[in-house]
């Protein structure tokens, strides 16, 4: 009888120990690493999201181009190129934990925003061009898109860091080791400020 008591007894202390257990290992920061990873996963996302939406802007800016200043030829097959280049290199999740896989993808993005400052710049030698009002659309959104591919990038910045910082420093390096080991540290953007500078867009 006693020892039904007993186990009785010893049952329910482990009952309201196991929440409170539960309750102080998620404020010990167990909870962080995953969910500082998908929130720079999230940041990610949305930089790609941009990078297209650049993408797609590129064939109408060259074929408007084009129409005007057909003799500007390497220009615009630099700028297809470089597209086309930037376009192939297959991006996941994944890329962000591998060093040589997001350098070619920065690399790559790098190439075609150096080859679309080109092709702005091409412009300034065509007033019929400038004047051109499709022309004036897709530089003012080409602009926009390049402004928000900056915040993009600075936001996943900051992410990484957080992420970073969490599995490098305690206690989050003791939870990455004991249950987040297959966790890497996600590679950041190291372009120098010239190549993360927009296209200057001039009227």
């Amino acid at each position: 009888m006693f020892s039904v008591v007993a186990n009785g007894a010893r049952a329910a202390r482990i009952a309201l120990l196991v929440p409170l257990i539960c309750l102080l290992v998620s404020g010990c920061g167990v909870n962080n690493i995953p969910t500082y990873e998908e929130q720079a996963k999230a940041k990610w996302s949305e930089v790609l999201n941009q990078y297209q939406r650049r993408s797609d802007l590129i064939p109408n800016l060259v074929e408007t181009v084009k129409g005007f200043a057909q003799q500007e030829r390497s220009v615009l097959e630099a700028v297809t190129v470089a597209r086309a280049s930037a376009t192939a290199i297959q991006v996941n999740a994944a890329t962000i934990t591998d060093p040589a896989a997001f350098k070619k993808f920065q690399d790559a993005q790098a190439q075609l925003s150096g080859a679309l400052g080109r092709l702005l710049a091409v412009s300034e030698r065509y007033p019929d061009l400038k004047s051109n009002q499709n022309f004036l659309a897709l530089q003012s959104q080409l602009e926009g898109t390049e402004n928000r591919i900056a915040v993009a990038r600075r936001d996943y910045i900051e992410a990484v860091r957080v992420y970073n910082t969490e599995i490098r420093t305690f206690p989050g390096r003791i939870w990455a080791s004991l249950l987040y080991s297959s966790n890497k540290p996600m590679e950041e953007f190291t372009v120098d400020e010239s190549a993360r500078r927009p296209p200057q867009v001039k009227f």
